[in-house]
């Protein structure tokens, strides 16, 4: 059985451009920029619980939008240092448009699809080697 530090491990390591919804600004020095979704939803696939969203005010006025889990109640967010000291996250709460939960919402995207099937194939082959 893995342990969370295990995933959390499996997941950090398999984050690259491919799976960053910036590929072109993605960098080593801040791996986990743009993986937010992907990262949500490959937490989900091990964990349960509910991906959850925030619009997240960065330092100088501008807002962006971030998705992380609520596990047992307890917030769960593996890509919150992707932003700048001062940034204000706000409570996750469900973001589902016309869909049934957040998670089908975020998949409702083909490349966020794309990019969640890169990363989850990644996570699962370092989970197997455990």
């Amino acid at each position: 059985m893995i342990t969370i530090s295990e995933l959390e491990n499996a997941i950090r390591d398999s984050w690259d451009a491919s799976t960053s919804s910036y590929q072109d600004d993605w960098s080593k020095d801040n791996p986990s920029y743009g993986q937010c979704a992907v990262t949500a939803l490959v937490l989900n696939d091990y964990l349960g619980g509910e991906i959850v969203w925030a619009n997240v005010e960065l330092p100088d006025g501008k807002f962006e939008s971030h998705y992380f889990n609520k596990v047992l109640g307890e917030e769960k967010d593996l890509t919150r240092e992707q932003f700048p000291e001062g940034s204000i996250v706000p409570k996750g709460v469900p973001k589902c448009k016309d869909f049934a939960s957040t998670r089908e919402y975020v998949l409702s995207y083909p490349v966020t699809q794309q990019r969640y099937a890169i990363l989850k194939e990644r996570v699962d082959e370092k989970v197997d080697s455990y």
